[in-house]
């Protein structure tokens, strides 16, 4: 596994390599032969761009994401903003973009939203940029066509055509869960970033994950989670009307009906707060929790700086641990809007 990939973020979901051998996905295309390119894949590629990040080698994110991270990201505003996974950002020392044109350029963090897990960065010089067209996932359906469109390590167009195979609500390990995300098929072998289109070649989502065994499934984020929060991200860095989410730094998986603890971040205050690894966490607060979502639900009804109580259950009984939650914003450099 290449340490730069960004997406090593996927293999703590699943264990597969980081990036698909190259027979699972399209053939690259020589831009000379761009124009046998599927329609709405021509409309999109312009505005694709390959993002090349090197992060703070000491900082937390590193030690899991590596330093040297690569992904894509899709512009969306003439003025040079482009949207990409916030997880390709985390720690940014120096960003690069890489054109369509060839064209390399200086970049900086301009925004970061983790509740969506998305990002935004800002290119560097004059000049007016391609823009895509932003569409609505909302009126999407399983079994409607779609293309992923990113850049590959090589800085090469890839793309896949494929489709939709269902809407649902989604949770990961890291306190993290969306109510809605697009799950897409064939998986895409660069994924971070890279832009979902639909059959005219607007923007429905931003591919995020690849998740499963084969044949794996990409995970995309709706745009519209975007869209909702753009003007806001762009004027102050972050959403600044929302009440921030407490965060407890706690990885957790979902087995046999219980939420176990599974590990914990290094800058997290549940690392010295009294969890075990295997703990079953069963409630929050005094309200039982069953589940992954349950758990995210409970903890999320309370805001950054509470102090939570969270029940385990563990071989000698029950027990109540109070942990004092923190704004994960903190932890990170705070963007340049």
């Amino acid at each position: 596994m290449r340490p730069r990939a960004v997406v090593l973020l996927a293999v703590l979901l699943v264990p597969v390599p980081a990036f698909a051998a190259r027979s699972n996905r399209e053939a690259r295309p020589d831009p000379a032969s761009l124009p046998a390119l599927p329609s709405y894949i021509q409309q999109i590629h312009p505005a694709v761009v390959g993002v090349r990040v090197r992060a703070d080698e000491r900082a937390p994110s590193s030690a899991r994401l590596g330093s040297q991270r690569v992904g894509s990201g899709v512009l969306f505003d003439s003025r040079g903003y482009v949207v990409t996974v916030s997880y390709l950002l985390l720690d940014a020392v120096t960003i690069e973009a890489r054109l369509r044109d060839g064209r390399t350029v200086p970049a900086r963090v301009a925004a970061l939203d983790l509740d969506t897990g998305l990002g935004v960065i800002r290119l560097e010089g004059e000049g007016t940029w391609p823009a895509a067209t932003l569409g609505d996932s909302r009126d999407a359906r399983p079994g409607m066509l779609t293309g992923t469109v990113g850049v590959g390590e090589d800085d090469d167009l890839v793309w896949v055509s494929g489709s939709l195979q269902a809407i649902r609500r989604f949770s990961a390990y890291w306190e993290y869960m969306l109510d809605r995300a697009l799950i897409l098929a064939p998986a895409s072998p660069s994924w971070g970033g890279s832009a979902v289109v639909d059959e005219r070649g607007r923007v429905i989502g931003i591919a995020s994950l690849r998740l499963g065994a084969e044949p794996h499934v990409n995970l995309a984020i709706p745009i519209e989670k975007f869209v909702a929060i753009k003007d806001e991200l762009l004027a102050s860095g972050r959403v600044v009307s929302r009440r921030p989410r407490p965060w407890l730094g706690l990885y957790t998986i979902s087995a046999e009906g219980a939420v176990i603890v599974d590990g914990f971040s290094e800058s997290g205050p549940a690392l010295r707060a009294g969890f075990r690894k295997g703990d079953h966490i069963i409630g929050v607060d005094g309200a039982d929790v069953r589940s992954q979502e349950e758990f995210y639900e409970q903890l999320w009804r309370r805001q950054a700086g509470d102090l939570i109580e969270v029940a385990v259950r563990r071989d000698d009984g029950v027990h109540v641990i109070g942990v004092r939650s923190i704004d994960r914003y903190r932890l990170f450099k705070r963007p340049e809007p």
